[in-house]
């Protein structure tokens, strides 16, 4: 199959495939999504076959707003829904709620619930708009690797298997969607995001629990392996530079010295084979995390070593949680989960 490059102003042909059952890459304020007809079972399914993804993996679905959303559900709307709905739609937030049929089973991952959310992205908009159905879209990667933030990132991993890359530039936000669970008394953070714990708990003006053991795998990013480029990812989870540099030695010779370091701009002159500047504030670091990644596995390192000292408040719980599940292994403190 060609891949085909668009831009806003042909999206018509991105329609038109949407509606004939095809898939189509685009732009999102978080990453790039792979979407198609969310009520589309056959449609759907060539998103899980484009990205080798679990067919027990739930997909996102993308509607333009609250009345979309109340389209999809079954009962009345919980008022934690309708809350962060009011509050941060559109924007990364995907809300979880028990399902009617119009989703088939097969694209929420055989579970009840469905996860849903409202994009700020105008093309992302524009193309649900203009199917005039909601749209599934989970990342647009293979399934495992780093989430694609550019439009040349959904081409390395999916070219060939898909009709339309459409390109809007390089993703605002960086990381996928903040996903609460709203089908329960009590809401859950199934998966960090830009919008923190925090800012969820200040909205709600309630506790917001955090995923235990057997918390069911209602939403992406809570079963398997994900984020991780080609070479091994090595967190260095520490705040002393002492230590930090301890540690490098270590890496330095179990690597052979070709090792990549994403860190802060500080660690720019450490003798590592390839360096990256990571940043220096959340805000940076989730913006160029995965794009991050994606720069230096192109120089075929031994091993990525980041450095970054976690924060577990705000968007810095979505970077640990990224790190933790992409990183082989770690070097310092271990996360402090919340009961």
């Amino acid at each position: 199959m060609k891949t085909e490059f668009l831009t806003m102003e042909n999206l018509g042909k991105a329609i038109d495939a949407l509606r004939q059952g095809e898939i189509v890459a685009f732009p999102t304020e978080t990453v790039y999504g792979l979407g198609a007809d969310a009520t589309n079972t056959r449609a759907c399914q060539k998103i899980f076959e484009a990205k080798g993804r679990p067919a027990d993996n739930p997909l996102i679905i993308h509607v333009l707003d609250l009345s979309g959303l109340e389209r999809l559900i079954r009962g009345p709307l919980p008022e934690t829904a309708r809350i962060l709905a009011e509050t941060f739609w559109p924007g990364p937030v995907t809300v979880v709620l028990p399902a009617n049929d119009t989703i088939p089973l097969a694209v929420r991952g055989g579970m009840p619930t469905v996860a849903i959310r409202v994009p700020s992205d105008k093309i992302a908009r524009s193309l649900i708009e203009g199917l005039g159905r909601p749209i599934a879209a989970p990342s647009a990667n293979r399934s495992g690797r780093p989430s694609p933030t550019r439009a040349l990132d959904v081409w390395h991993d999916l070219r060939g298997q898909i009709p339309y890359i459409i390109d809007g530039g390089e993703s605002l936000v960086g990381l996928e969607s903040t996903i609460v669970d709203c089908s329960l008394d009590e809401p859950v953070l199934l998966r960090p995001g830009f919008v923190g714990l925090e800012t969820l708990e200040s909205v709600l003006k309630r506790k917001v629990l955090l995923p235990g053991a057997n918390t069911p795998h209602k939403a992406p990013g809570m079963k398997y392996t994900h984020y991780a480029p080609h070479a091994p990812v090595i967190w260095i989870n520490m705040k002393e530079d002492h230590l930090i540099e301890e540690a490098l030695r270590k890496l330095d010779h179990e690597y052979h010295r070709n090792i990549a370091l994403l860190a802060p701009l500080k660690w720019q002159n450490y003798c590592a084979k390839f360096f990256l500047a990571l940043g220096d504030n959340v805000e940076t670091v989730a913006h160029g995390l995965f794009s991050g990644f994606r720069e230096l596995d192109r120089h075929n390192p031994d091993a990525i070593v980041v450095i970054w000292d976690e924060n577990d408040s705000g968007v810095g719980l979505a970077i640990a949680n990224r790190l933790g599940k992409a990183s082989l292994k770690q070097f310092g403190r271990v996360r402090q989960v919340r009961e």
